[in-house]
């Protein structure tokens, strides 16, 4: 699998004119190493792949990443890059110049002398956006963690309860379950507090008459899921049944209109089209969605302006929502699968407004 990775970009490699490429993001050396350690980089010529670390991590680099030359680097981790790109006559050496700190790049100046560095965008990431089957599943399986832990904290939701308090339930039934991780800060943000987009829990103690937005996520086999669900405690009223019906009507015709062959900005004007026409296009301030994978915001984005093709294997979150200060908020969100001739939604759990 890596080694195909591998095969992929010394293509994009060669077609962008890289000579050699040092990989330092986490996300991307994970991806094309199989490296899940926390400290490395990678370099990758047209024939060679290295994997440099530290002490801590050789002999785990070494069992995860057998497509890569494993080198332990000591204090001064730059002194080995240089040794190793002189022993490999690098003379021009492309980084990831949305990754590489100012602090590391005027280092890695004064220490390869001579080396031509070339700041580059996007190879791996663009390799990134379309996943296999293997990696769906995983999405897949991150996606049922996240659904059940919903599920599971829905009796637990009633009035005095905190936010916080519903977010350490989401959480460790989560990774009881098997996620590795929560893939971000919980949001559980009750009441007005739902008109913040990041509402992320508070002490707020839940009252009757509240909505309740929920965003959350798994990390399974260092895959992210993002769903976003609305609840109320006790009955709804009118307005809050209206706004609510509103953005799920908005989030049921993006989801049907994804598909091959559309842009993030058309797949996201669907959406934003129905929410305008109820009169709350104000109200809806953030793009309808976003990749996700290894990180839980990647490309492509479906947002205004954007201008990038939807293609099978692409991952990303429908997610419209409308927030109205010291009123609350109401936002949906699903993971789909882009398929040919539309797309696959990963999530299980119910839309219809649920009434606790």
């Amino acid at each position: 699998m890596h080694g195909e990775r591998l095969g992929k970009l010394r293509h994009a490699m060669a077609g962008a004119d890289v000579e050699a490429l040092l990989v330092s993001k986490p996300e991307n050396r994970a991806y094309m190493s199989g490296f899940t350690g926390s400290a490395g980089f990678l370099v990758i010529t047209p024939e060679k792949a290295f994997l440099v670390t530290d002490f801590r991590y050789v002999e785990q680099a070494e069992a995860q990443a057998p497509d890569f030359q494993v080198v332990r680097h000591g204090s001064q981790v730059f002194a080995t890059l240089q040794e190793l790109v002189a022993g490999e006559r690098v003379s021009r050496l492309s980084f990831e110049k949305n990754h590489l700190s100012y602090h590391q790049y005027t280092v890695l100046t004064d220490t390869l002398a001579g080396v031509q560095l070339v700041p580059i965008q996007g190879l791996v990431e663009r390799l990134r956006q379309i996943k296999d089957e293997v990696e769906i599943q995983q999405l897949r399986e991150a996606v049922r963690l996240s659904d059940e832990a919903f599920r599971h904290v829905l009796p637990l939701i009633r009035p005095g309860v905190r936010e916080v308090e519903i977010a350490a339930e989401l959480e460790y039934f989560m990774r009881k379950s098997g996620a590795e991780k929560p893939a971000f800060d919980t949001v559980v943000a009750s009441g007005p507090r739902g008109a913040l987009p990041h509402g992320v829990a508070s002490e707020r103690r839940l009252a009757a008459g509240d909505l309740v937005v929920m965003d959350f996520g798994a990390v399974y086999r260092g895959y992210h899921s993002d769903v976003t669900r609305t609840v109320v405690v006790g009955d709804p009223t009118g307005e809050q049944r209206r706004v609510y019906e509103l953005v799920l009507k908005a989030q049921l015709e993006a989801i049907a209109a994804v598909r091959p062959g559309l842009t993030g900005a058309q797949v996201d004007a669907v959406a934003r089209d129905i929410i305008e026409a109820g009169g709350h296009g104000s109200d809806f301030g953030h793009s309808l969605g976003h990749g996700v994978g290894l990180a839980i915001h990647e490309e492509p984005r479906l947002a205004a302006g954007v201008d990038t093709v939807l293609e099978p294997g692409m991952t990303v979150t429908v997610e419209p929502g409308i927030y109205l200060a010291q009123w609350g908020g109401v936002r949906i969100e699903d993971t789909v699968v882009v398929r040919p001739g539309g797309c696959e939604v990963l999530t299980g759990v119910s839309k219809e407004l649920l009434v606790i």
